[in-house]
């Protein structure tokens, strides 16, 4: 099925974010290993797995639309020094990330796509639950303090 030109182009922009995401994640996940906070090390890993799972259903869905995925993209990668930055920076990237789908799900519809806007809306209830998790760890080391918030992580 060919499908519209600037909804693919919109797929892929949310692809680049995705490939981005699961960088950023992978990262901080491994660093707070390397740091002995097992608990959120597992947190960020899950969520990389997510996003990779989001990846695979928009390059689907590229192709299904006879695009060509381009994952040689990817949007800025920010990667904290400490564990409040990196909630704070995947924070901010799923903030950008649900910015994008909304207007990727309404140019679906403009489109008439509605398939392709129901894959998006289902991803946009993954980044809505990631956002949720991060603002739980932000008010947690908030509430607690970063010292007794990461000595809970182990």
């Amino acid at each position: 099925m060919k499908g519209n030109p600037e909804l693919i182009d919109s797929l892929n922009d949310l692809l680049a974010s995705e490939l981005a995401a699961i960088n950023q994640y992978m990262v901080h996940a491994e660093m707070a290993e390397d740091w002995g906070y097992e608990r959120l090390s597992k947190n960020f890993k899950t969520r990389s797995i997510t996003e990779m799972k989001h990846a695979e259903r928009l390059i689907e869905r590229i192709l299904f639309l006879e695009g060509t995925p381009i994952v040689s993209n990817l949007d800025d990668i920010h990667i904290g020094s400490t564990i409040p930055q990196q909630v704070d920076n995947d924070h901010a990237s799923e903030l950008t990330a649900i910015k994008m789908y909304n207007e990727a799900i309404v140019l679906a519809g403009k489109v008439l796509d509605y398939a392709t806007r129901d894959v998006l809306e289902g991803i946009l209830r993954d980044e809505d639950k990631h956002l949720d998790e991060l603002e739980e760890l932000q008010d947690q080391i908030e509430q607690m303090t970063l010292p007794t918030f990461l000595s809970t992580q182990n």
